[in-house]
């Protein structure tokens, strides 16, 4: 259960960004809700957000699918582990098969070298403190060049404030992954995080 309300003022902002929100993803998310208590974080982080989402188009939208929900699953944020498998599958086209198999990607074959350095890149970032090492660093930017691997440092400390502050509020899975396995073509469910 959430630990602030999820039912904030109903301020002109708070209205608008609700009516975004359902016109973008079917639903007022909760984060948006929960910082709504507080209009000048809730638009700052708002507009925060949609820089990122428009302008870091630098690093191929997998690794960075895969970044994200690395660190989301590294601090254990159910509501970013939830939303992020809904937005990597239904709308990245990220194969379920390795966003499922992320938590414990050293024992799966899912991942390309590439990816393992990612995934253990963002892992390695997000523990307190971090335990990145130059080995890591170097062999990222031979892959993806100086501004690659600044994109994807930004990403994953990004996902570290997204999860970080939602688990901190309590905010717990909204259904989005569920969308998705409505939508599974074989009819099977989804591995459970």
């Amino acid at each position: 259960m959430a630990r602030i309300s999820l039912d904030p003022p109903k301020t002109l902002g708070y209205r608008i960004g609700a009516r975004l929100s359902r016109r973008r993803y079917g639903v007022v998310v909760d984060p948006g809700a929960a910082l709504a208590h507080n209009m000048p974080v809730a638009r700052s982080y708002a507009l925060f957000e949609f820089q990122v989402q428009r302008r870091w188009r630098g690093l191929d939208r997998v690794l960075k699918d895969l970044a994200v929900m690395a660190a989301a699953s590294a601090i254990g944020c159910p509501w970013c582990l939830d939303f992020g498998y809904w937005e990597a599958t239904m709308l990245h086209k990220v194969p379920a098969e390795k966003i499922r198999a992320v938590p414990a990607w050293r024992d799966s074959g899912v991942f390309t070298e590439l990816e393992q350095l990612v995934l253990e890149y963002a892992e390695a970032m997000t523990v307190t403190p971090p335990a990145v090492t130059d080995e890591m660093t170097e062999g990222l930017r031979r892959h993806l060049g100086e501004a690659g691997l600044v994109e994807l440092t930004a990403i994953i400390a990004v996902e570290n404030l997204r999860s970080r502050m939602n688990a901190a509020l309590g905010l717990t899975a909204q259904g989005f992954k569920d969308r998705c396995d409505l939508q599974d073509a074989g009819g099977t469910a989804s591995a459970e995080w």
